[in-house]
């Protein structure tokens, strides 16, 4: 359970203000339909946070305790302050809109997500908390709860987000995961 709600948490911070939020907003504005927007976004992050839990899963069967927690540790400490780097739409997607809202959605969202932010924790995660199906459930609600009001309340939501103090907290998240898990102290702690 508690992989579950750490995922879920750490995405959900995370993905404030990130660009695949910024996309939400985007498609929302542009669409206005949101629900294939919302089930895209779904179905994209599910299918990309499978693919990161399994290399999180796969890369702790390769090394030894004592080099993941190294690993895991500082990696933590470098999402933090990746954290703290502000987002950007890239304009490179191209036209995809000849696909339908949904599809759209899903080819939009699936590449944004590549190599983003909340990808490369659902890896960190998954390699911690040897729990793949915990954190790739937690990682994709994160989303959900981070996303889903972006595509409803568009806009509006935007103006209103205090963007810089949640990733301020997310970064001091993941910072203390990333010293916890230096000093071993996690284990100790049950994380």
């Amino acid at each position: 359970m508690e992989a579950f709600l750490v995922s879920t948490g750490i995405v959900a911070l995370a993905e404030i203000g990130d660009k695949t939020q910024l996309l939400a907003f985007l498609l929302a504005a542009k669409f206005r339909k949101p629900v294939p927007i919302i089930l895209g976004i779904f179905v994209a992050t599910l299918v990309n946070h499978a693919c990161a839990g399994a290399v999180g899963a796969w890369i702790t069967s390769l090394l030894s305790p004592d080099a993941m927690r190294w690993i895991l540790g500082v990696s933590f400490i470098a999402m933090a302050g990746w954290m703290l780097v502000p987002d950007e739409i890239d304009d490179d997607a191209g036209d995809l809109t000849r696909h339908g809202i949904f599809i759209t959605t899903v080819i939009a969202f699936f590449l944004a997500e590549m190599g983003d932010k909340t990808q490369i924790a659902t890896v960190a995660l998954a390699a911690k908390y040897h729990a793949i199906i915990a954190v790739v459930a937690g990682t994709t609600l994160g989303m959900m709860i981070a996303n889903a009001p972006a595509v409803l309340l568009g806009n509006r939501i935007a103006e209103r987000m205090p963007t810089r103090t949640v990733h301020m907290i997310a970064a001091a998240i993941f910072a203390v995961l990333g010293v916890l898990t230096l000093m071993g102290v996690d284990k100790a702690l049950g994380f």
